[in-house]
């Protein structure tokens, strides 16, 4: 009888045992899932998605304030009206989407998943100089309204920097017949495209930093060095 306990008790401590081995393994499995769940996500969600968004509400914004501003006056030019760097905002959020759409794997083990991350990168960066370009732009021809002084002439509002100088450089604003209302409501839209822009150029900065610190996992400082050192540790205490 004697064995026969001792025998079962036996099997009782090894069953115990291998469930605390099967208990600290997943701990240790859960840690690193975890890590590779948040390091794909943001506020909890997947990764593009705050971004894309965002970039998706700012474009919308500044490509139909663009044409607004191209609607008051004809005579206009391209760089003035900046729905060009919406629209490339907004192709730069439907490549977020798009990426959203596919599975995550880690390492970029897929090709369809390294060629989205890598346009929407490169995207980005187009988004965020085609922005910055609007606000200076913008920023300029502010400047310049500023020191205007215009007068009402055939339906056409003709402004000068100086009037005194007979030289000074006119700028010819067409379809205008007050130009009061024109220079406050092109003072107006100036003010906001800039904004709108330079929200629009950062937000797609911190997209292509967060797309490349989860590629490079931030300056290699110890990453891969952790695993070396901890597995010489633990030899060491062998």
């Amino acid at each position: 009888n004697a064995p026969e306990g001792e025998k079962s008790t036996d099997s009782s401590k090894t069953q115990e045992s291998a469930m605390k081995k099967k208990k600290q393994k997943k701990t240790k499995r859960d840690p690193k899932t975890g890590r590779e769940e948040e390091s794909h996500t943001c506020c909890g969600c997947r990764f593009p998605l705050l971004f894309a968004l965002l970039q998706l509400a700012l474009g919308i914004s500044v490509t139909v304030l663009g044409f607004l501003m191209a609607g008051i006056s004809s005579s206009l030019l391209v760089r003035d009206t900046p729905y060009w760097a919406g629209i490339i905002v907004c192709v730069v959020s439907l490549v977020g989407f798009v990426m959203l759409c596919i599975s995550y794997q880690p390492d970029e083990k897929t090709c369809v998943q390294f060629t989205v991350k890598l346009t929407y990168f490169l995207l980005s960066a187009l988004g965020l100089v085609a922005c910055v370009l609007a606000v200076a732009f913008a920023a300029h021809h502010y400047l310049q309204m500023t020191k205007f002084t215009c007068d009402t002439i055939l339906e056409s509002c003709q402004c000068k920097l100086d009037t005194a100088d007979p030289l000074s450089r006119t700028f010819i604003y067409q379809d205008a017949a007050d130009c009061g209302s024109l220079t406050s409501m092109l003072n107006l839209y100036l003010l906001l495209q800039m904004v709108l822009n330079l929200i629009a150029a950062l937000v797609c900065l911190s997209a292509c930093f967060v797309m490349w610190k989860h590629r490079y996992q931030v300056f290699y400082v110890g990453v891969r060095f952790y695993p070396l050192t901890a597995t010489e540790g633990q030899q060491q205490k062998v």
